[in-house]
């Protein structure tokens, strides 16, 4: 090969590392959509293809709490933080409510308690039931908590969060159509072949209507509610999102890295 078609294949290579940055490869991973007049920000991970973690302390012991604090440590090693949402409820020093695995740790067991109503509400992570969404040796799964500790799958991620929005193809028969109860909400779904499904609500929905998203629109089979209301954070680069939490900061963190 001559030298100037050596120096045009290098120019090209160059060019090409230049148009596929990371955020440019993920920029159609996240985009707005539309179900019934509610706004929403739907983004699609491949489970076997995105590496997809979950996040809560850093070095110092310390929890993130924001998503520009773990995209400085994911910095750091030498990656990029290219996604990220909250990944369930959690607790006033940043700690999940409930059951929290990451790299093949049990860092908080499953929460298995029954909380009493306060004034007729029950805290949406005591609905029954909540559930696990888990990332293990067959990809990625949500299970009702019960029906995770009986399978007892290995795992390497797992945070445990409530309620369960669609299961085995059926709404949380607990929803009411209608509802008043409206605010905004994200939720993860696991859909077709393993395909991962992140929804953030744009605008105020009801419980009945979020799970129908999933289910009817998104084709998920299985659903879990992560959080609502000032809890709803999502971190994007590409669509040039990095939300912030009015609790303070976030607990645990549901993000992909390159």
């Amino acid at each position: 090969m001559s030298y100037l078609k050596q120096g045009v294949l290098a120019a090209a290579m160059m060019l090409a590392a230049t148009m596929t940055s990371p955020h440019q490869v993920h920029a159609e991973q996240c985009e707005q959509q539309s179900f019934e007049e509610a706004k929403y920000v739907i983004c699609t991970l491949e489970a076997g293809k995105a590496d997809l973690r979950l996040f809560w302390k850093g070095a110092d012991g310390a929890p993130y709490r924001t998503f520009s604090s773990l995209a400085d440590a994911v910095r750091a090693e030498g990656k990029t933080l290219v996604l990220a949402v909250n990944a369930g409820m959690y607790r006033g020093d940043f700690s999940p409510m409930g059951l929290y695995v990451e790299n093949a740790r049990e860092l908080k067991p499953a929460n298995t308690a029954k909380a009493e109503s306060s004034a007729g509400q029950v805290p949406n992570f005591y609905k029954t039931p909540n559930g696990v969404f888990f990332l293990g040796e067959t990809g990625a799964g949500i299970l009702p908590t019960d029906e995770f500790l009986k399978r007892a799958p290995k795992v390497r991620f797992a945070t445990q969060s409530g309620p369960m929005l669609v299961i085995a193809g059926k709404l949380n028969p607990i929803f009411i159509p209608g509802s008043t109860d409206r605010t905004r909400r994200s939720g993860v779904g696991v859909c077709g072949t393993g395909t991962v499904r992140l929804a953030v609500s744009e605008d105020g929905v009801n419980f009945h209507d979020f799970a129908r998203l999933f289910r009817d629109n998104l084709k998920c089979p299985d659903a879990l509610f992560l959080d609502g209301g000032n809890g709803v954070g999502l971190y994007s680069p590409a669509i040039g999102r990095n939300d912030r939490s009015w609790h303070g900061g976030y607990g645990p963190m549901l993000g992909v890295v390159e």
